[in-house]
């Protein structure tokens, strides 16, 4: 292999994934490492060790070290991050807890609220008020600013987030606030909302800013600590972090503003879903990837993933809008369900069977990884349905224990008087259907039918899985990539660097001041092409898109809209109008018949690609003798039946597999299912069309019969 390896790593709930490759050769080789959340850094470099060591690969041939990681989500959802203070201004103590002063459900009397990051002890406030464009209303008070950073260093803050009213719009008070607390407090990090979410809404910018400093001592150690262990093995390559819209940056950044990387892992998944989808003509597309601890879904339409610029973390309710605490920043779109590998089945207090949310994680895992589980989870139903191979799962890393799985089945089974094969099949068609349903409401709720997407699997659970699901959805055509169960990490060598940054301006585009417009739109870019430089080097190519969050004047919620290039002037005006009616009119099928039109935040995204360009994995299938490596029986709609077993590296592109099939990988295993037919196209993809399976699609799930 040649000098430019890449370098991923990819942590998950339960597996830390790393690949290597080689893009001279368009090979990789990948292992899967059981993450170890009391310090994910160990198994990383476990990981990365004993892969090294089996391929015989030198560290010195790694250009470049690409790394996404859900420790940071995790942080947020199971309240770990740093004891944190807020600096806000006099009056706005209570904006984290007075939200919207909306209810998500409003019929529910015992509604459970998102907790705040930061509790009413911890929140002081500073004598200052700007007006909202940005003009001194009330001097900034420096004795207020100490007081308040002395009184929440005394209570043992370790981050503080500062936050003051209309900041976006001036941020010199902010920056004062920070110098002062700086000199009296240089070790506590500080996060001050002019620099991580520079636009209006109180409430969004607030829950924003203090969920980065939540986040950012542990970011800072983390990151500190991975960078330092990995350059111990002898890897001095660049140390690159994904970011959630897809992109990457430099470790400087990623630890000043570290709720950009929230949703890093499933954002790189989505990339290498669209990279795969095109290689076997699919531009639309829908990105299925099940992991060990969660399954998410993402949209491809043009062969680009979704990016939105509002997130909600930590839900109350995981599917319900609103329960969350809302972030602005730019992510890959996506629904995240509780429903993995090792999500636990159980029967709810109405005897109903039930998979997830809780997960049995990768300690102690699955029963069948004989680590201390007990309780059954997807994982053991998969095993005992035949689905699996107990010798080679993992590529072989760990050994099934399959009584361990029976046993844990059999608890279910006696609960609900069922045998132990009818138990195993009713969690996985449970898990099928919570996992469809998830899917119907996000797809719905986006304006689209999934019937007009192929289905893309990967994880180490997606092709397992994705048959059933895409059947359920009514779903013809489903893709399994080569290296499906490592593909997430793959993702991350294929993502560009990229920059979104954001500025307010709520002005009327009749009362524009156009210099100065243009001029807000290039200090954007050149902000962002400074980081984009700082990551990839002087010489990266750059390209630039700039939007603009748009209303009708009178209404409160934006059209984020594509702009031209730019220069802006004047003449533009009509230009910009009818991309945002345009927008506008597609949404709500009808637009008002005279209305001004305002600009309410500007944004620009900055993508950059090194000297070597955008990766080209070619990993083509090459016959080596007969596919077939054995058979098993396998339940499939309550029968056992006599399956093939293939091995994925010995099929040719062009063969055709009949189902009912179980095709292995190194990482994955793919389930065809009776009626099925596959293909492997040139790309290395292999493509199944389902059929008249698809005639069964709003069937009710009768697999427990």
């Amino acid at each position: 292999m040649s000098a430019t390896l890449g370098l991923a790593i990819d942590i998950g709930g339960t597996f830390t994934d790393v690949v290597v490759y080689d893009p001279a050769q368009g090979r990789y080789t990948a292992h899967k490492e059981l993450t170890t959340p009391d310090d994910p850094a160990r198994g990383v470099v476990a990981g990365v060790r004993h892969l090294f060591e089996r391929e015989g690969l030198a560290y010195a041939d790694v250009g470049r070290v690409v790394h996404a990681t859900t420790l940071f989500t995790n942080a947020l959802i199971e309240r770990r991050g740093a004891r944190t203070g807020l600096i806000t201004t006099e009056g706005f103590r209570d904006t984290l807890e007075i939200g919207h002063e909306r209810k998500y459900e409003l019929y529910d009397l015992h509604l459970p609220l998102p907790r705040p990051l930061v509790r009413r002890a911890l929140r002081a406030e500073a004598i200052e008020r700007l007006a909202p464009d940005g003009t001194v209303e009330i001097a900034l008070d420096p004795r207020s600013v100490r007081k308040a950073a002395e009184r929440l260093v005394a209570q043992g803050v370790c981050s503080i987030a500062i936050v003051f009213l209309h900041a976006y719009a001036n941020p010199a008070h902010e920056r004062e606030a920070a110098r002062i607390i700086a000199e009296a407090h240089p070790a506590i990090p500080l996060s001050l909302s002019s620099e991580v979410s520079p636009q209006i809404r109180e409430f969004e910018r607030s829950s924003t800013t203090v969920a980065n400093a939540y986040v950012k001592p542990l970011a800072e150690r983390y990151l500190g600590r991975l960078s330092a262990d990995l350059a111990a093995l002898g890897l001095a390559a660049p140390l690159f972090m994904m970011l959630s819209n897809g992109g990457l940056t430099h470790l400087d950044e990623a630890k000043r503003v570290p709720v950009q990387l929230l949703e890093s892992g499933p954002a790189a998944g989505a990339l290498s879903a669209a990279f795969f989808g095109e290689r076997s003509g699919a531009p639309d597309l829908l990105a299925f990837d099940m992991g060990g601890t969660t399954a998410k879904l993402a949209m491809v339409q043009d062969g680009q993933p979704q990016v939105v610029h509002r997130f909600e973390a930590s839900r109350e309710r995981r599917f319900t809008t609103g329960s969350g605490l809302p972030l602005t920043i730019s992510t890959v779109e996506l629904i995240e369900i509780g429903a993995g590998g090792g999500s636990i089945a159980a029967f709810d207090a109405l005897g109903l069977l039930k998979v997830g949310p809780r997960s049995a994680g990768s300690a102690p895992g699955p029963a069948c990884y004989a680590r201390g589980g007990a309780e059954p989870t997807v994982t053991d139903g998969n095993l005992l349905l035949g689905y699996l191979d107990a010798e080679t799962f993992a590529g072989g890393t760990m050994r099934l224990d399959t009584g361990a799985a029976e046993r844990a089945v059999d608890g279910l089974a006696r609960a609900a008087d069922l045998d132990r094969d009818a138990a195993a099949s009713g969690i996985h068609a449970v898990v099928n259907e919570t996992m469809a349903a998830a899917a119907r409401v996000h797809i719905a709720e986006q304006g689209h039918d999934p019937r007009d997407f192929a289905l893309l699997v990967t994880g180490g659970g997606g092709p397992l899985h994705g048959c059933e699901l895409a059947r359920r959805l009514g779903i013809n055509r489903v893709i399994c990539p080569p290296g499906a169960g490592v593909a997430s990490a793959l993702g991350l060598l294929l993502a560009p660097a990229r920059v979104d940054r954001v500025s307010t301006v709520a002005q009327r585009i009749d009362r524009l001041d156009w210099d100065a417009f243009e001029g807000q739109f290039q200090a954007l870019e050149s902000e962002a092409r400074s980081v984009i430089a700082a990551t990839l080097g002087p010489d990266a190519r750059v390209t630039v898109t700039r939007a603009a969050d748009m209303r009708f004047v009178g209404q409160g919620y934006e059209l984020i809209t594509t702009l031209p290039p730019g220069p802006f002037d004047a003449a533009l005006a009509p230009a910009i109008r009818a991309a945002f009616e345009a927008g506008y009119e597609r949404i709500f099928a009808r637009r008002p018949p005279a209305a001004i039109v305002e600009v309410i935040n500007i944004r620009v995204s900055v993508t950059g690609a090194g000297d070597d360009g955008v990766l080209r994995p070619d990993m083509p299938a090459v016959a080596a003798g007969s596919a077939e490596t054995g058979r098993r029986p396998a339940r499939f709609g309550g029968q056992w039946l006599d399956t093939p077993v293939l091995d994925r590296r010995r099929l040719a592109a062009g063969s055709a597999i009949a189902g009912p099939a179980i095709i292995e990988e190194t990482m994955s295993t793919l389930l065809v299912p009776p009626g099925a037919e596959a293909i492997v196209d040139a790309s290395g993809n292999i493509v199944i069309t389902l059929g008249a399976l698809i005639a069964g699609a709003v069937e009710t799930v009768k697999e427990t019969a």
